[in-house]
C-alpha cells in the first residue's frame, strides 16, 4: 500500500475530511502529518512525506493482543497509549489488517459522535 492508496481508503468513509493541522510547528515530521477526521474528531493520521506508520484509535481490549502478535503494531505515537496504536507499514502487518483496523478506528470515533453529528453523517 502506498500513501495515495491509503489516503483514498481513509477518504472513502462517509463524512471524512482531511487536514494537515500542524503547518507551523518546528518539527518537520509533525508538519507533514495528515489527519483524517469524522466530525471534529481524528480517527487516523499519517506522515505523508515519510509514510512509515499510521496512528489509529483501537479498542483497548484488542490493542494488547495486536501488539503482542505483530512487531509492526506499537503504542500510539504522541497519543493516549491505552486507546491509540501506531501501525507500521512494510513490517509484519498485512495491508488487509491495516484496512480493517483503520475501519474499526473510524467506527469507534463515528460511534462516539453526538446524535446530531451522526445524523449529519447520513447526509453524505
Amino acid at each position: 500500500m502506498n500513501v495515495e492508496e491509503f489516503r483514498e481508503y481513509c477518504l472513502s468513509f462517509r463524512g471524512v475530511r482531511e487536514k494537515m493541522p500542524f503547518p507551523n510547528v518546528a518539527d518537520r515530521y509533525s508538519r507533514d502529518v495528515l489527519c483524517f477526521y469524522v466530525g471534529d474528531k481524528w480517527f487516523c493520521f499519517v506522515n505523508v512525506a515519510v509514510f512509515d506508520f499510521c496512528c489509529i484509535k483501537c479498542d483497548p481490549d484488542r490493542s494488547g493482543e495486536l501488539q503482542a502478535r505483530y512487531m509492526g503494531i506499537r503504542p500510539g505515537w504522541h497519543m493516549n497509549k491505552k486507546y491509540w496504536i501506531s501501525v507500521y507499514f512494510e513490517q509484519d502487518v498485512p495491508d488487509s489488517l491495516i484496512r480493517e483496523l483503520v475501519k474499526a478506528s473510524y467506527d469507534l470515533v463515528a460511534g462516539s459522535l453526538t446524535k446530531k453529528e451522526r445524523e449529519e453523517l447520513d447526509s453524505f
